[in-house]
């Protein structure tokens, strides 16, 4: 999942000739939303979730008289370059997206297919989802997208040998993190990992420690066009909690160098240079992967601790609640659409995706948990996601696009100290929420 690890949020330029090349390299490259070749087109992010991808295509086409072609964009042009043809003959038909911002301009732009009529022919097609993960696409009260591939809550890893040694146990209140974070900088170990250098790992400190002081309402204010909620004193108390772990040296001092995505920031906990780090669930994988020993004899995981006073529940969650897939109200072939969207909350689809790491949030997901290759963490993850009272989207997923840039960039400089409180107020209060 990501090296990008994490599923996609990164956006890079790429220009509409490059993208019809990329994707006649992996599909058709016709389209389908406006320009009809017999066939539907979905469009997904190009990553090793892919092969489940292209096996339920591959189901799909045994019993449809209008076959289904799988289209990618790999890396991290994806999210600009789908930009780039939405409104174009080479738009797809069905689309892979993270629900939230990533599609209101779509929606504003009238360019996509409610889905409420498949929903009253098909109601597995909400009801057969965990609730709080399917109303992640649903726009003005309308549902745009079905949820595929997986769920990814940010959970706190820590290398459990390393606590030991120091004799910490892992923190459940924001005041034993503090605790935790001076005895394990008292051993010469960087208490927590941080990939800054990518300043999106930066950002789940933000929506974590906002959401426990002051629970999901201050940050849907927020997105609602209420910029006074980023100058509240519940925001202000989250942001002097910020700076106090900061100064208390928890993330070290080179934090802004280190990055996730070339593996940097995995490699100082799986090697018991770091103790703790915050990332989506797909970290656990990635340590599987990456540092096979590590994973199973030394990585463990827990939730974000509690913040004593807070408005936040500590059953609340933050991350990707999942991927979708939403539909251009251009296709030409909706009953085939709606067929292949059935297919989301299928057996089939279920056990592929557990396969290759991901947990899909269905309903039917529950029986399929003792066959996963790490059971233990299966429950736990999908016990968590299907009892938070608010799974809050990712800060950088649930605006719009053209705040990704102005969000990382605030939550880095006010990490190495460029901006204070009120520059990272007044940069929030700057953001576009349409």
């Amino acid at each position: 999942m990501k090296i990008r690890a994490r599923l996609p949020r990164l956006v890079a330029g790429g220009a509409t000739l490059a993208l019809a090349l990329s994707l006649s390299a992996c599909g058709s490259g016709t389209g389908g939303g406006s320009s009809d070749d017999g066939k539907i087109h979905v469009l997904v992010y190009g990553d090793a979730s892919n092969k489940v991808e292209k096996q339920i295509i591959a189901t799909f086409n045994k019993t449809s008289d209008v076959k289904a072609v799988l289209d990618t964009i790999p890396g991290a042009d994806y999210q600009q370059k789908l930009q780039t043809i939405i409104n174009t003959p080479q738009a797809p038909d069905v689309f892979f997206n993270w629900g939230g911002g990533s599609i209101q301009p779509f929606v504003k732009a009238d360019l996509l297919m409610p889905l409420d009529d498949f929903i009253k022919d098909d109601p597995g097609l909400k009801s057969h989802f965990l609730l709080s993960v399917f109303n992640s696409a649903v726009v003005d009260g309308k549902a745009y997208g079905i949820p595929m591939r997986g769920t990814q809550p940010v959970l706190l890893f820590n290398n459990s040998k390393v606590l030991d040694d120091a004799g910490v146990q892992p923190p459940k209140t924001w005041e034993e993190l503090l605790s935790a974070v001076k005895t394990l900088k008292s051993k010469g170990i960087t208490p927590i990992a941080l990939g800054g250098g990518d300043q999106w790992p930066t950002l789940m400190w933000f929506e974590y420690v906002y959401d426990r002081v002051a629970g999901p309402e201050l940050f849907q204010k927020a997105l609602g066009g209420d910029k006074s909620a980023w100058e509240s004193a519940e925001s202000k108390k989250a942001l002097s909690m910020l700076k106090e772990l900061v100064g208390a040296g928890a993330f070290g001092t080179n934090f802004d160098s280190v990055k996730y995505t070339n593996g940097a920031s995995p490699a100082l906990v799986a090697k018991g240079k770091a103790a703790f780090e915050l990332m989506g669930s797909w970290y656990y994988a990635q340590q599987q992967q990456d540092a096979k020993d590590f994973a199973a004899k030394g990585l463990d995981y827990t939730t974000f601790p509690t913040v004593p006073g807070g408005k936040g529940d500590p059953a609340d969650v933050v991350g990707n609640t999942n991927n979708f897939y939403s539909v251009l109200k251009k296709t030409k072939h909706p009953e085939a659409v709606e067929q292949f969207l059935k297919l989301m909350y299928s057996d089939e689809f279920v056990k592929a995706q557990m396969a290759i790491g991901n947990l899909p949030t269905t309903t039917n997901t529950e029986k399929f948990l003792d066959t996963s290759a790490s059971p233990a963490y299966s429950h736990f993850q999908y016990d968590l996601v299907k009892k938070a009272p608010s799974f809050q989207l990712s800060w950088d997923q649930a605006y719009p696009p053209s705040a990704i840039t102005p969000i990382h960039q605030a939550v880095q400089q006010f990490f190495n100290g460029q901006i204070d409180a009120d520059g990272f107020v007044k940069a929030m209060q700057a953001l576009p929420t349409e």
